[in-house]
């Protein structure tokens, strides 16, 4: 598990809303039973700043930057994408969410 792995939601209640989730938690701290992880929608109405949009699998998907969670990794599911070149607008939109700017 790396740090801006991008999984698909294997729950069934929540997988059509949000197809996948992405692992925002850094590398140092892979001995935790658990990984912060936030949420991607295809309920495309971006908030500037806090929500940007990726494009995963040929689909836009929005980062659901204020329902990020704790998950353990046994219910991720297949990894789909890496996307670390987007380091600076996903940090953004945590810094937006916690700090207003």
């Amino acid at each position: 598990m790396a740090q801006f792995d991008v999984y698909k939601n294997p729950d069934i209640s929540t997988v059509d809303e949000f197809p996948y989730l992405l692992d925002i938690q850094h590398d140092t701290h892979n001995r935790l039973r658990s990984r912060l992880v936030v949420p991607l929608s295809l309920m495309l109405k971006p908030m500037t700043h806090l929500t940007p949009v990726f494009e995963i699998e040929g689909r836009d998907v929005m980062m659901s930057t204020m329902e990020m969670t704790s998950a353990s990794p046994d219910i991720f599911g297949e990894f789909v994408v890496n996307i670390k070149e987007h380091r600076t607008t996903i940090v953004d939109a945590l810094d937006f969410l916690v700090n207003g700017f």
